[in-house]
């Protein structure tokens, strides 16, 4: 299973009681059947031309209403998060994952290299991190990071907890000691993740790695709206709509009133910047004309 999907699926997995984790097999293993009898569906499903929003989409909405909220998450999550050519496979280990975890009580995670083992935990942050308001990404962002400089500035506790053959159990315990009841559930689940599913000897930078990755998530959860005048709530609930099917997340809208943009509305949402405002019209259509690409038009009309 590719490093992002086992990181997402430890998280939802690992909480479920063995009834509720019982249907998510059984719902997974329906899902595996069905992609594989149906050779139009595994098609759309790994074909390399469509996004992986839109495959998530795909599914979502093939499955809402049929199959149980976990099982739902975790198939749309494979969708969009794996290569497009590994999305039949990926089902295939979701469900296999699932039943043995109901099988054995264990969630096993192999060694990896240090960029997947990030990317695991980063799967993991990816599920606890859909679930939490937005106005709490800071206080996690910050959480982090002053974990990340306590262990790095202690050099015992650093020792105790890089230490590759400590039992797992010890070093979890000594994080749940250190941590439990001071820093939002979400931080502690994720600073316990960066022992379990990270690297022994990465742990700082994990942590470090983790601080980023919680900022950049956030990013694509808030969508700056700068608009010449009010948005309506209809306006608004279609903005939202249409960003969150572009970005597969629940977006929330900061707006800031800017008369002088004349008119429309300027987005910048993650690293995109969508400006649909009359003065970056004007702006466009002066820089055409500076470069002189209206006229050559205009000659080449004439011709």
């Amino acid at each position: 299973m590719l490093p992002k999907l086992e990181g997402f699926a430890a998280a939802l997995l690992g909480r479920l009681d063995a009834t509720v984790l019982a249907t998510v097999v059984s719902d997974l293993d329906a899902l595996e059947a069905t992609v594989q009898n149906r050779a139009d569906l595994s098609a759309v499903l790994s074909d390399t031309s469509i996004s992986n929003v839109a495959r998530g989409q795909v599914l979502r909405d093939l499955l809402t209403g049929k199959v149980s909220s976990d099982a739902l998450r975790l198939s749309v999550y494979a969708a969009e998060s794996v290569p497009a050519q590994e999305v039949p496979r990926s089902v295939d280990e979701l469900a296999h994952v699932a039943r043995t975890l109901l099988e054995s009580g264990e969630f096993h995670h192999g060694s990896l290299g240090l960029l997947d083992a990030r990317r695991r935990v980063g799967g993991f942050a990816d599920a606890l991190l859909d679930e939490t308001d937005t106005e709490s990404f800071s206080t996690i962002e910050d959480d982090l990071f002053r974990w990340a400089r306590t262990v790095d500035g202690n050099a015992e506790l650093r020792h105790l907890l890089l230490d590759r053959d400590a039992p797992i159990e010890s070093r979890l315990g000594l994080t749940n000691q250190l941590l439990e009841g001071k820093v939002n559930p979400v931080s502690l689940s994720l600073a316990r993740f960066t022992v379990l599913g990270g690297r022994p000897r990465d742990v700082v930078g994990t942590l470090d790695f983790l601080v980023n990755y919680v900022a950049q998530a956030r990013d694509w959860r808030v969508a700056r709206v700068h608009t010449a005048r009010s948005l309506t709530d209809a306006s608004q609930s279609e903005l939202v709509g249409s960003l969150s099917a572009l970005t597969g997340k629940n977006v929330e809208l900061q707006i800031a009133e800017e008369p002088d943009l004349l008119g429309g509305v300027l987005v910048e949402i993650g690293d995109l910047r969508l400006d649909a405002t009359t003065r970056g019209r004007l702006g466009a259509l002066r820089d055409a004309v500076a470069s002189g690409r209206i006229l050559e038009s205009a000659v080449n009309r004439n011709d």
